[in-house]
């Protein structure tokens, strides 16, 4: 049994949680971050000295980064599931994957953090509509890419990928604003919809 650390409306907690789900792995959450235990108690930052979740305990093993996360559990299966065994068909989950963390999640954070979260430290209204214009920028980099897949993040099949970048378009429509229409990522939303797993730790209501 897999032992996920970390509160249920994280975006980085709801991507491993998805994964495991995907991958038909056993798992418990057990509550940390705000709102719940403090993951600056010493007994996490023994864990995790960033204090910070997710955190992933597999009997011995401690690991945490949501993106090492899903890699590893894929890893862990040893099928190729989710996460292509040939090296560029690997490479191409890699670098949306590390697109979704570096550039996508830093164009939304400060909107999200504001509008959603209502954050006294992100009041600024020319920081936000920055954010928004440059979370409007990426997300239409993704829409051409969608129309040309016409189908998942990283081609014809779904992986690692689209838990990462699936959470990040849950929150684009979540977050209220006047949104471009996207009309690739529209459809995208709606067939990672047909997935049981995405509607449990996606979209459910949670932004």
């Amino acid at each position: 049994m897999l032992t996920i650390l970390g509160r249920p409306n994280s975006i980085n907690v709801r991507k491993v949680m998805w994964a495991c789900d995907e991958l038909g792995l056993a798992w418990q959450r057990e509550d940390w971050g705000a709102g719940f235990r403090d993951t600056r108690a010493a007994s996490f930052k023994a864990l995790n000295p960033n204090a910070m979740v997710p955190v992933l305990l597999d009997k011995d093993f401690v690991l945490w980064e949501s993106n090492s996360i899903i890699r590893y559990l894929a890893n862990r299966q040893g099928s190729g599931a989710l996460y292509p065994l040939d090296a560029r068909a690997r490479a191409r989950v890699d670098q949306w994957l590390d697109w979704q963390a570096s550039d996508l999640n830093r164009a939304w954070s400060y909107a999200f953090m504001a509008r959603v979260r209502q954050s006294p430290a992100h009041a600024d209204p020319d920081q936000i509509q920055a954010s928004l214009h440059a979370w409007a920028g990426f997300m239409s980099v993704l829409d051409g890419h969608l129309a040309g897949t016409g189908a998942f993040v990283a081609g014809r099949d779904f992986s690692l990928a689209d838990i990462a970048i699936g959470l990040s378009v849950n929150r684009w429509f979540e977050t209220p604003f006047e949104r471009p229409e996207l009309p690739a990522i529209t459809a995208y939303y709606e067939r990672l919809s047909e997935r049981p797993a995405f509607m449990v730790h996606g979209r459910n209501g949670l932004p």
